[in-house]
């Protein structure tokens, strides 16, 4: 390992440990002596490393004394020497629904004179993780977070409890991190889930599959809702009608289990999808097999994207606010950075989504 690799192991070690609440603010650091032993590194790497945190302000030296981590207010009265600078960090930026919804954030935070830096993670744990140390480092004013994996406990959750010991405010959009139940923009997925099974119910299909995001409570709740609208409407519902999977086997597992279903001599009428771009990976399938949407098999999607009309069929769908959730996450969060009403603000939003009917649905054949 390079010198200058270990530099930035050794720094990146320590900031983590400031972001993440192991250094408490006033807290003395390890010694130079200790430190070399924990790292394994020089005097030379450690001092410079060192040097930088206390450069950016994250740690500061006392004569004779040692080396502290920064009080509270040094991090977010250093933000405050500039343009106010909000961060966003989405799940990915540039396909599907993420573009709309950054637009609406840009439209809001420009015209109000804010600085916007924009980050993804792919909706990988790690990359989350590196996006709110480099976040921070920023000296963001807030933050705006599609939050990665909410399907299950997410370790990050201290650089969270970091912000708002600096007084930094956050918001999520989409879902949210229910350890931290902060203000948040979403969507009611579980009634999203409901109307569009229920619709196909309505058209008189009784053998609905669902396709389902296992690892985010989005699809969690649409699967709710999937569930519920059997319950209700007197169907009996039956657990392979159900099809999960995750952000790493999304496209081959969503093939290889609609070509499984579309296979069986009891094959579906009707399928749900999570989203727009599953039911395109679905509609692909079924034109391998010969059938036609809607007149052999009718399929429903979610989100109402670009993609529910860029195929020649256009796809019934489940409307999502892109823009209009993300100007009002963008104004929600300029209201708190600066003060303002701050006691009439909503702590969140939750949007009703409605079914946007197109060419992809209909009665089954008899």
């Amino acid at each position: 390992m390079s010198e200058l690799t270990k530099y930035s192991m050794v720094k990146n070690e320590i900031k983590s440990w400031i972001y993440e609440g192991k250094v408490k603010p006033g807290e003395k650091i390890h010694s130079e002596n200790e430190l070399m032993k924990i790292f394994d590194v020089s005097r030379h790497t450690i001092r410079q490393a060192i040097g930088d945190l206390v450069h950016e302000g994250l740690l500061y030296r006392e004569q004779g004394s040692g080396t502290y981590c920064s009080h509270r207010l040094q991090l977010s009265e250093k933000g405050r020497e500039r343009n106010k600078m909000i961060g966003v960090i989405t799940t990915y930026l540039s396909d599907y629904i993420f573009p709309s919804i950054i637009r609406g954030i840009e439209s809001s935070l420009s015209s109000a004179g804010y600085t916007l830096v924009v980050a993804s993670t792919n909706n990988d744990i790690e990359k989350e993780k590196q996006c709110l140390v480099n976040m921070l480092d920023k000296k963001i004013d807030g933050l705006i977070v599609e939050p990665t994996k909410t399907g299950s406990f997410n370790p990050n959750l201290n650089y969270y409890l970091t912000l708002e010991q600096h007084h930094i405010p956050y918001l999520m959009i989409n879902q949210l991190y229910q350890e931290l139940n902060p203000p948040h923009f979403i969507l009611d997925d579980e009634h999203g889930g409901f109307i569009a099974t229920e619709h196909l119910i309505k058209l008189g299909h009784e053998k609905v599959f669902g396709f389902f995001k296992q690892d985010d409570m989005q699809g969690v709740n649409r699967m709710k809702g999937f569930i519920r609208a059997f319950r209700e409407n007197g169907l009996s519902f039956y657990p392979e009608m159900v099809v999960t999977y995750t952000t790493e086997n999304k496209k081959e597992k969503t093939i290889a289990e609609a070509r499984k279903r579309l296979s069986s001599a009891d094959r579906p009428t009707a399928i749900f999808c999570y989203n727009d771009e599953i039911a395109l990976i679905v509609l692909d399938v079924v034109r391998e097999f010969g059938l036609k949407v809607p007149d052999d098999i009718s399929i429903v999607g979610y989100d109402d994207s670009h993609l529910s009309e860029a195929s020649e069929v256009k796809l019934t769908s489940v409307t999502h606010p892109k823009m209009q959730m993300g100007i009002e996450a963008a104004k929600w969060m300029i209201a708190k950075v600066e003060g303002r009403n701050t006691d009439k603000l909503e702590h969140s939003t939750v949007y009703k989504p409605e079914l946007v009917v197109r060419h992809s649905t209909a009665k089954p054949k008899r």
